[in-house]
């Protein structure tokens, strides 16, 4: 065949886990666990002697959740024969816990590799490596939390359906460096069913990427279609001039299928092309972490490479953004109550792991059953959906439970009739902050005797450490009445508020007002303060002019006299863009064809339209307009815009109605902000700070990202912040079909474009849920914070986040 240098194929023989892809999540829990002990039975089969044939067969478990549930479900015998096997180099262990998308944070994603990390070190096995099959692409706190849990090596396999491998070729090695400095050895190889699509499985093998012709003898892998194949593609490395090695690995699995069983067939194949062709191209069948010691053996220098592996496949957590933000708070309450009673908290080890496997689980990167898209009435992709929010749901019933259980300790005590009405609340940042804090009176409670419903606005806040009376703002809620105040705390510090009546009845403060009762006079609308009209809206920190039309369409900051929207902002602030392309000729072919873009070329693009502006509250601490908009694919676009007196921040939410639509979908909002002055864009992901399009692996997805926080334009001595509480997917730029650009190619800077928070989306054509129907509320905090530095700007976003805490005492 004229190839220049004798080749080996190396075969990394495992199982690909995607929970719930192909059967129910506990089924296949059961699965991972069979295959491992099919595995061992081969193995045995060759020891004794019973498939000589299959002398040469090794094993990898994907990740250590395989091992992890094998241990808990086998018998001691099985478990001793598994660990001999993996002793002695016959089977392997990723220590890669599943394979995750980027909703899991750094806390998680440490915590979960330390437990395979533990386990090794108990075998005394030098397991020092990683793999992920399907996903494409990691944090770049990835590579520190490799590194610091021991693991020096990543075998990626991508999945390039919708996604790209980075630094433009696949079958590639280089030193991935982290934030830190750190560095693991990564390889980037193929698709992880690539030795089933060269036919080294009998009669099951596929054909997906590779670009010859159909040959039905290929489902079967004929002998062959795999000569064909085979020299086909090693014959492109051997041409290929910056390919310098003389091996390459490939996956393979024992079935043409994802969670699939092991196969000792495949060494019949092997033996028999050996036989005819391994004095050009040997077939050796290896573990993972045999294949680093070969590419350390035979590598001199590699290339070093700094930034973010952005994921391609971040997206799918925008199909089901109403059990994505019960995960997000679940994900805040872990963290509040790990940052109230860390010692306590670290100390309940069940606690801890119980709901770190529901977080680990619900992360995982697989968003549905295979026909999710094509058959979304089926009972199994119903079934599936429900079990993949039930892992959102119990980690939120975990974490909430552990935190009622740290606010007991601090003094929370149940209703009760003729309560004082006092209040702890707490700071649970390690920083000295000044927020807004909510205090609940229920609708049937008195204040000294006096019924709530007839205080209203006659209660005052009383600071028991000073005796100072805070300014309040009192608004009715379903079964409450909720009281608000503004209030600075030092870290981690608690203080006590009283809830009181007035001494002095509140009297209606003189107004413009005519006998029509309109309030249209220009300086009408003064609240303590605040100055809030139809038009405009002004505090110490804002002024704000509003059209009847466009909603926001002047945001100065009154400190330094700088506009806060950006001079290029296509859309308003908080404006909904809704995305809808036709199906045709199908849900499945359209979705197919989309490609990375999430769209297509005719894909039809709606701006929401201004219907309304009304002032809805305007007290002694905040004013809230509501902003009321008509937009295609909702039955209810609505902004509510809370602004503060005493505080330099703005709280919005969205209260949306979503239509259910088969269509491909995209819902964005608008958030064009700026400092005003020079600035740059950080977001925190996973384990990392970093500059989206800039701080980036060459060639990585630069389209959109999945932040934990949100995002920071930050200047020398200021910054504005957008914190995302329950919508983390974040776009820069263009919304219109374009051609892409990766990270390090082309003229435009994603750093400096307008920002768009992408609440949800339904385009992938397998497993993403379809139907994007219901009634949701995302919230979104945007202030000026002072500091010139990205992580303590983005440490704001957090802050926000989560907010001060309040409680009956």
């Amino acid at each position: 065949m004229g190839l220049s240098k004798k080749w080996t194929l190396y075969l990394l023989h495992h199982s690909h886990t995607d929970i719930g892809y192909t059967e129910r999540q506990e089924k296949l829990k059961r699965y991972h666990v069979d295959f491992i002990q099919q595995a061992i039975d081969i193995l045995t089969d060759i020891e004794n002697g019973k498939h000589p044939e299959w002398e040469g067969f090794r094993w990898v478990c994907e990740n250590y959740w395989q091992v992890e549930n094998f241990l808990a479900n086998s018998s001691p015998d099985n478990i001793a024969c598994f660990e001999r096997y993996v002793q002695a180099g016959l089977i392997d262990i990723s220590l890669n816990y599943l394979n995750m998308t980027e909703l899991a944070d750094n806390d998680l994603l440490n915590y979960k590799l330390a437990q395979g990390r533990s386990y090794a070190d108990r075998l005394a096995v030098p397991l020092d490596s990683a793999m992920t099959a399907d996903i494409n692409g990691y944090s770049w706190g990835y590579a520190d939390a490799l590194a610091k849990n021991g693991i020096e090596n990543l075998f990626s396999c991508i999945h390039t359906h919708h996604g790209m491998y980075p630094l433009g070729k696949k079958h590639n090695g280089f030193w991935w460096e982290g934030p830190s400095g750190e560095r693991v050895l990564t390889w980037v190889s193929d698709h992880y069913h690539m030795g089933n699509e060269l036919c080294l499985v009998p009669e099951h093998g596929i054909t997906y990427l590779l670009e010859d012709r159909y040959n039905p003898d290929a489902e079967v892998a004929d002998f062959k279609i795999a000569e064909e194949r085979i020299y086909k593609y090693i014959e492109n490395l051997d041409n290929d001039a910056e390919y310098d090695y003389h091996f390459v690995p490939v996956m393979i699995s024992g079935m043409s299928t994802d969670n699939g069983a092991p196969n000792g067939r495949i060494l019949e194949r092997v033996k028999a092309w050996n036989e005819l062709h391994g004095d050009e191209i040997e077939i050796e069948m290896i573990t993972l972490n045999h294949f680093f010691e070969i590419l350390r053996e035979q590598v001199n220098e590699l290339p070093v490479y700094r930034g973010d592996w952005n994921d391609w496949w971040a997206d799918g957590i925008g199909s089901t953004p109403a059990v994505v933000k019960h995960y997000k708070d679940a994900q805040r309450k872990f963290h509040l109550g790990k940052q109230l009673a860390p010692d306590a908290v670290a100390a309940d080890k069940a606690y801890m792991d119980d709901v770190a496997y529901e977080l680990t689980l619900y992360a995982e990167h697989t968003w549905g059953y295979s026909s999710s898209v094509t058959e979304p009435w089926e009972t199994l992709v119903n079934d599936l959906d429900f079990r993949k929010s039930a892992y959102a749901i119990r980690a939120n019933q975990l974490a909430s439970l552990k935190l009622d259980a740290i606010l007991a300790d601090k003094g929370e005590v149940s209703i009760r009739p003729d309560r004082e009405k006092l209040f702890k609340v707490i700071n649970p940042q390690a920083t000295k902050r000044k927020d807004s804090v909510r205090l609940y009176i229920e609708h049937w409670e008195d204040v000294e005797g006096v019924a709530v419903d007839i205080l209203l606005q006659n209660m005052e806040v009383v600071d028991e450490q000073t005796g100072n009376v805070l300014p309040s703002q009192v608004r009715a809620i379903a079964r409450a009445k909720e009281v608000e105040v503004v209030i600075e705390l030092d870290a981690l510090e608690e203080r006590i508020l009283r809830i009181r009546p007035k001494k002095e009845l509140q009297k209606e403060k003189y107004r413009y007002l005519a006998v029509d009762k309109v309030n249209d006079i220009m300086y009408d609308g003064w609240q303590e303060g605040l100055r809030v009209n139809a038009h405009q809206v002004e505090t110490p920190y804002y002024s704000m002019v509003l059209d009847e039309t466009q909603g926001i369409v002047s945001l100065v900051d009154k400190q330094d006299g700088c506009s806060l929207l950006r001079e290029n902002m296509e859309h308003a602030p908080f404006a909904g863009i809704y995305e809808r392309t036709e199906t045709k000729p199908n849900a499945w072919e359209v979705r197919h064809t989309m490609g990375r873009n999430r769209k297509k070329v005719d894909t039809m693009r709606y701006v929401s339209k201004l219907r309304d502006v009304r002032v809805a509250e305007a007290g002694a601490v905040s004013a809230t307009v509501v902003f009321t908009y008509d937009l295609e694919g909702t039955q209810m676009y609505e902004i509510h815009m809370k602004v503060y007196r005493d505080t330099p921040k703005i709280d919005v939410t969205l209260r949306l109605h979503k239509d259910s639509v088969w269509d491909p979908e995209n819902l964005y909002i608008s958030f064009p902000f700026t400092t005003g002055v020079k600035e740059e864009l950080f977001v925190d992901k996973t384990g990392c700070i970093l500059r989206p399009g800039i701080d980036q692996l060459p060639e990585t997805n630069q389209e959109f990202y999945l932040v934990q926080e949100g995002a920071a334009y930050v200047g020398e001595e200021k910054s504005l912040i957008i914190a995302v509480k329950d919508t983390p997917l974040l776009v820069f730029g263009d919304l219109e079909h374009h051609l892409i650009e990766l990270s390090g190619h082309g003229d435009k800077n994603k750093n400096a474009e307008p920002l768009y928070v992408w609440a949800m989306n339904n385009f992938w054509e397998t497993n993403f849920k379809v139907d994007l129907a219901g009634f949701y509320e995302f919230r979104y905090t945007v202030a000026t914070v002072s500091t010139g530095e990205a992580e303590s700007a983005v440490d704001a976003c957090k802050s926000y986040n989560q907010g001060f805490l309040s409680m009956y005492i």
